[in-house]
């Protein structure tokens, strides 16, 4: 098997761990597709990008849907919004993470995600708001 078709493989049969799917938390969630030990990224991609800071001012000269798109699902704070460099054609399941305070996975300091606890398969992944983004959440 050529080398790259043999990484492939073994991401898919070792890292993959998650889909999409409909919450009943909020909208869309990430569920285990296959119990997840602790202690894993389960979501740890072959794609690699870093995040492009922008000043809410650039944000603003962009199309009214784009902007809608980015404050619904890129980080951000006082001063910067950070969008994917690989832009927003392409998707990180994270984004779809949804508000727990009793969470499974957390952001480490590096910015890998990380189980806390093993995941069973068809369990939702969540993660505490507060803690990840060093912010209080309220949410109606």
């Amino acid at each position: 098997m050529p080398l790259s078709k043999k990484k492939l493989f073994e991401h898919l049969s070792q890292e993959v761990y998650c889909h999409l799917g409909v919450s009943p938390v909020h909208g869309i969630g990430v569920f285990a597709m296959r119990s997840i030990p602790k202690g894993v990224n389960p979501m740890r991609s072959r794609l690699k990008f870093d995040e492009i800071a922008y000043t809410h001012k650039e944000i603003k000269a962009l199309p009214r849907g784009v902007r809608k798109e980015i404050e619904m699902f890129c980080y951000y704070d006082d001063d910067h919004v950070f969008v994917p460099g690989i832009g927003l054609n392409a998707m990180n399941m994270a984004v779809y993470l949804n508000h727990s305070k009793t969470p499974n996975v957390v952001y480490k300091k590096n910015g890998q995600l990380i189980t806390l606890r093993a995941i069973k398969n068809g369990e939702e992944l969540m993660m505490d708001y507060d803690i990840n983004f060093g912010a209080v959440h309220t949410f109606d």
